[in-house]
C-alpha cells in the first residue's frame, strides 16, 4: 500500500517502537529520524490495521492530532 496524496504536510515515516493497549484507546510510539512521535488511536484501530512493534508506518500530524498510516 502507497499512499498516493494527502492533504497533510507534516508526515514522519518510521517504525513502531511501542504500543500501549487500552480497552479503548492506545498509545503507539513511532520511532522517526527525527525522535519519537506518539499517537493515540482507538484500540479497534490497532487491531484493524494490525499495527505491530516494528511495522512501518507514517506518523500524519495536523494541530493536535497525530494519525497513523501503516506501509
Amino acid at each position: 500500500m502507497s499512499i498516493q496524496a494527502i492533504n497533510v504536510r507534516n508526515q514522519f515515516r518510521g517504525k513502531i517502537k511501542e504500543i500501549i493497549r487500552g480497552d479503548v484507546v492506545s498509545e503507539i510510539d513511532v520511532e522517526t529520524p527525527w525522535g519519537i512521535v506518539t499517537s493515540v488511536i482507538t484500540t479497534r484501530s490497532v487491531n484493524d490495521l494490525q499495527l505491530a512493534v516494528g511495522s512501518e508506518v507514517v506518523a500524519l500530524v495536523k494541530s493536535t492530532e497525530v494519525s497513523i498510516a501503516k506501509l
